[in-house]
């Protein structure tokens, strides 16, 4: 699978499913995400959730992308909170991806993540034979 052809199936999607840990448990929820360019996913959610302060303590996360015919991304990467410049260009992709994103943006305890993957895995089995492609990122 190219780059490219993975970055237009991410961007196809629009939720996702990302896991993080807890005292050594998995803990798993759904966000709204927006892809970048560069194959980063964002999401904004709230700073007083479990998953944003999961993430504070252990950055590493995993994230299931797509499940309808029966084609899927699995990722794992390494989660961040960017700020200044990076803050800003991560808003835009996410505002295009999610309109209502900016009125979120003046709830006093909104946060954005950006997960940088490191590996993927896609898989298409609705195609004959299956298909099954890991990647590895840097």
């Amino acid at each position: 699978m190219t780059r490219a052809a993975l970055l237009a199936f991410l961007r196809k999607h629009r939720v996702a499913v990302v896991s993080t840990v807890h005292d050594g448990e998995p803990q798993a929820a759904v966000v709204g995400i927006a892809v970048g360019d560069d194959l980063e996913i964002i999401f904004d959610t709230l700073t007083t959730s479990r998953k944003y302060q999961n993430v504070r303590a252990d950055p590493r996360v995993a994230l299931v992308i797509g499940w309808d015919a029966e084609q899927t991304a699995q990722l794992e990467g390494v989660a961040d909170f960017p700020t200044g410049a990076e803050l800003t260009a991560c808003k835009q992709v996410y505002f295009a991806a999610w309109p209502d994103g900016p009125e979120r943006e003046a709830w006093p305890t909104i946060g954005y993540v950006r997960v940088r993957p490191r590996w993927m895995r896609f898989s298409d089995f609705g195609a004959v034979p299956a298909r099954v492609e890991e990647i590895k990122l840097a």
